[in-house]
């Protein structure tokens, strides 16, 4: 189990996490979402003692990371995976990192073969492909076998194969019984992926429940209508306070009023109705929804 309680981290006058608390549980896995400098990254690299809080606490297993005597065996962690050196072979990183724990050479070779890197395992790191450093720093991750597991962006740059694996990989160690924190800005990914949803968005929470509660809360805001009379309903949809968009001769997609407001505003204008369904929401539309506010790097429209 993870712990973060009233977490906050500055670096000089900059406040990248503003009094952050979470529980990343076992049996679950858990996404950590937010925008471009929206303190996901301090946080993790809080968690495995790699920053010092400001103030406030995080735990992993009930210890502060540099309390477990086998930290290896307790949490595995990718948090970049070019922190290798380029010179060394995957085989001979994974037996290094394996001797600061005494972990014995057959391990390596079990995760080399569940990472997929048994080809290029005697390969230098520095001449890896992206998508095969992921697989190294996720083997890396999974030596001691831990009990959690902490992965940054695992997907970047992997294949729709490898992507595949990490999403596999990460609910069967959650079935386990494991806890599993996994970062990523693929939400498509992320809602096959995730059971729960940790939201941060300058660098406060903004989110955390359960990823079918997330899209519960912006599903039913947006309405299919169809309607031979769709100029007419639009703008009553408009007069009640609702978005409307005519994306057809018959058909309408509304906003900001449910679908019972909706079927009102028909009958009371006389309008006929051949379709009111209520659309659901993707974790995308629910993420930007939930996030909208909190963009500190936004990108410009087009010239």
């Amino acid at each position: 189990m993870i712990e973060v309680t009233h977490l906050t981290k500055r670096y000089g006058a900059k406040v990248a996490v503003d009094d952050v608390s979470f529980v990343a549980r076992p049996g679950l896995v858990t996404g950590f979402l937010g925008p471009n400098g929206a303190g996901k990254s301090t946080t993790m690299r809080t968690i495995v003692g790699l920053d010092r809080p400001t103030s406030g606490t995080t735990t992993v297993g009930g210890r502060r990371y540099a309390e477990h005597a086998a930290p290896l065996t307790e949490v595995g962690a990718l948090l970049d995976a070019k922190a290798v050196h380029p010179g060394r072979t995957a085989r001979s990183h994974l037996r290094a990192v394996a001797a600061t724990h005494g972990i014995g050479r057959h391990r390596v070779d079990e995760v080399i073969a569940l990472a997929g890197i048994g080809s290029v395992a005697d390969r230098r790191v520095g001449g890896f492909s992206l998508g095969m450093g992921q697989r190294l720093g996720i083997a890396a991750a999974l030596l001691g076998d831990p009990a959690t597991l902490i992965l940054d962006e695992p997907v970047n740059g992997l294949d729709p194969e490898g992507v595949i694996w990490v999403r596999t990989l990460a609910k069967q160690l959650a079935r386990q019984g494991r806890t599993v924190f996994l970062s990523s800005h693929l939400m498509s990914e992320m809602a096959q992926t995730a059971d729960h949803i940790v939201v941060l968005g300058r660098g406060r929470v903004i989110a955390d429940a359960p990823v079918a509660e997330i899209l519960a809360g912006a599903t039913g805001r947006a309405v299919l209508v169809r309607t031979p009379d769709a100029s007419r309903l639009a703008q009553a949809i408009l007069a009640a306070g609702g978005a409307a968009s005519v994306t057809g001769v018959d058909r309408i997609d509304a906003t900001g009023l449910p679908a019972e407001r909706i079927g009102e505003l028909a009958h009371a204008a006389g309008v006929v109705l051949h379709e009111l369904t209520p659309q659901s929401a993707s974790l995308e539309q629910a993420y930007l929804e939930l996030t909208r506010d909190d963009v500190e790097y936004a990108s410009g429209g087009a010239a």
